[in-house]
């Protein structure tokens, strides 16, 4: 199918509140179908042990019919055992109630390794196919674009993703093999009855339609209400996500009981839900119990009657009668298991729609590599706007290779909004922006993002250990690389005073350093990547007067050589720059007072140039 048949296909889907969309059942069985091929062999094989429970599961019986009608009675052995058990045996009832003991011994014995062999295979097959299709999403949902994250947050994701993508593995692993068995149990049940007694063998699957109707009647129900648990759910991680992860602001405004009224609010919401699903279940399960009892009742009742007519032996209606038990088990499984499939089926629409979710920014087919980029960048006439609220109007600007560009303005100017234009976090709404004159969206993604370093104003840290959180701006980097990223950003003393130097682990988002440590660090991390283009956005507006001295003095180390687009609030911190720039209203203008570093630059005065011009023209 190709892409742009799987986007109409989609579209015409329609998309819920949350943005999870709806699914047709012939569809979701066509989706989970690909993407469990993969698995096909894995999941043939448990197929074919599941479907070794059913001639050990017709045996079962057999030992005690032998006992009550042969050996205790007169009866002759049943065929099939005539055929395998020696003479002598038959003619002994000692030998024979022995041969019978031992049979239920061994097929004790086949029933175990059967259910362990299955048992083994169904979980290495279900982690195999849960640990790719997690994989999956994770990947997919790294590539999509910010506006999908700002919008939707990152609980609703990491909700489909660690408790949704579990029903691909259910379904393939539990719920076929479940249906595929009991279908082919319930087969052979029926025609073992039947040859015994056609009679008991129709009142038997005379209940098959009403569990069908029963079924099909409550599958709408149970999937709109498990699509309800799934909704509240997420939306309770998201509450724990949220206080967990603002705790300093929560106690430092003594919020604690709010948050816990508002952690028990919405889990009491998705309480009631659960409960509502249990109660349907629950119903939906009393009338199939029901159902199977009344169709278990009538066997008994026609079968009995059948003795006494001697139509039938004792041994022959104690053999149907385990066969109704174990006839009703999986009449009772499929339909029980239409009801489970609805609520795994909610689940794997979840996971099916993050899967659907198309990134903003794509990268064109006949994308062109980049090693490493000369660093002159160009807006033409770029705007961009947020949904409905417009951020940047009109923005041209010229900076060549080696340009210090520094940025003022208000905060919501638009100044961050420019820079990961750079990056392609977004994409222009109209206008383009050039690298070393090529559209930014003619270039690999990778290759892309690979030209720039950056520095935010709220330094990004793992939690692993300083030489790790360095190291990520480069695959392979060496300790001496490290060590030598550190000394540039001024911050190798202060690792080598701490008790584990480099090894030290900086805790959650780094929260064991200090601002201006952290900051540091993500200096040295830009250092250690090398990228041809540096952006830095406030990177000392959290760190007193001393520690933003010795930042400046290594971010212009690291400026050396490099295109730089620096944002701040303080008008001082871009005196290192080539020239000054001031947003206002996504507007961009010449500041005028330009930085130390203007006067008599060539770079400088071409970025003016462009600035002026757009100036001019768009009356900032």
């Amino acid at each position: 199918m190709s892409r742009r048949k799987r986007l109409r296909e989609r579209e015409a889907q329609p998309i819920d509140a949350d943005g999870v969309r709806r699914y047709t059942d012939r569809a979701l069985v066509r989706r989970l179908a690909r993407e469990l091929r993969p698995f096909r062999l894995h999941i043939g094989g448990l197929f074919l042990l599941s479907l070794l429970a059913t001639p050990l599961a017709l045996l079962i019986p057999v030992p005690l019919a032998v006992t009550v009608d042969t050996v205790l009675g007169s009866q002759p052995l049943p065929g099939f055992l005539e055929a395998i058990v020696p003479a002598g045996i038959e003619d002994s009832e000692t030998a024979l109630l022995a041969a019978a003991a031992g049979m239920f011994v061994l097929i004790a014995l086949l029933t175990e390794l059967q259910s362990m062999s299955t048992i083994v295979l169904r979980a290495y097959t279900g982690e195999r196919i849960m640990l790719d299709f997690r994989a999956r999403l994770f990947r997919h949902v790294q590539r999509l674009s910010l506006s999908y994250h700002d919008a939707r947050g990152t609980s609703d994701s990491t909700y489909r993703i660690q408790y949704d993508a579990t029903a691909v593995q259910s379904i393939a692993t539990e719920t076929l093999s479940s249906f595929a068995t009991a279908a082919f149990t319930l087969a052979a049940m029926l025609y073992v009855t039947a040859l015994i007694s056609w009679q008991l063998a129709l009142v038997a699957i005379a209940v098959a339609p009403p569990l069908l109707i029963l079924s099909w009647a409550y599958r709408r129900a149970l999937r709109t209400q498990s699509r309800e648990v799934k909704r509240l759910e997420s939306g309770a991680m998201s509450v724990v996500q949220e206080a967990l992860g603002a705790a300093r602001v929560v106690r430092a405004f003594g919020r604690e009981d709010r948050e816990e009224d508002r952690f028990v609010h919405h889990f009491q919401e998705g309480m009631w839900a659960r409960i509502r699903y249990e109660f349907a279940s629950s119903k939906f399960a009393l009338l199939i119990g029901m159902i199977v009892a009344t169709g278990t009742a009538a066997v008994l009742y026609i079968g009995a009657r059948q003795v006494q007519a001697g139509e039938i032996s004792v041994g022959d209606l104690i053999l149907v009668m385990s066969y109704m038990s174990q006839l009703y088990t999986p009449v009772k499984a499929l339909s029980k298991g239409a009801g489970k499939l609805q609520k795994y089926l909610a689940s794997a629409e979840r996971a099916f729609s993050l899967l659907d979710e198309e990134p903003d920014v794509l990268e064109r087919p006949d994308a062109r590599p980049l090693s490493r980029a000369k660093g002159d960048v160009r807006f033409e006439h770029v705007s961009f706007a947020y949904d409905d609220r417009r951020v940047l109007r009109d923005v041209s600007l010229h900076a060549p290779a080696g340009t210090r560009l520094g940025i003022a303005g208000a905060t919501g100017a638009g100044k961050t909004t420019l820079v990961s234009l750079l990056t392609r976090f977004y994409d222009p709404s109209q206008g383009r922006i050039l690298l070393d004159g090529v559209d930014l969206r003619d270039y690999r993604l990778t290759d892309l993002r690979a030209q720039f370093a950056i520095v935010l104003q709220e330094p990004l840290l793992f939690s692993t250990s300083i030489a790790e959180n360095i190291a990520y701006a480069r695959d392979g980097a060496g300790v001496e690389d490290i060590v030598a990223a550190a000394r540039a950003a001024n911050v190798h003393d202060f690792i080598a005073g701490l008790p584990d130097g480099y090894d030290t682990e900086v805790g959650e988002r780094g929260m064991r350093l200090s601002g201006g440590e952290r900051q540091r660090i993500s200096l040295a991390r830009a250092f250690l990547k090398d990228a041809p283009v540096l952006l830095l956005d406030e990177p000392t507006s959290s760190v007193d007067v001393q520690t933003e001295a010795a930042i400046i003095e290594a971010m212009e180390r690291l400026m050396a050589d490099r295109t730089t687009f620096m944002i701040a609030h303080r008008l001082a911190t871009l005196d290192v720059c080539d020239v000054r720039l001031a947003m206002a209203d996504g507007h961009l203008a010449v500041d005028g007072e330009r930085g130390q570093r203007a006067s008599g630059s060539d770079r400088a005065d071409a970025v003016h140039a462009a600035s002026s011009s757009h100036e001019s023209g768009a009356g900032a």
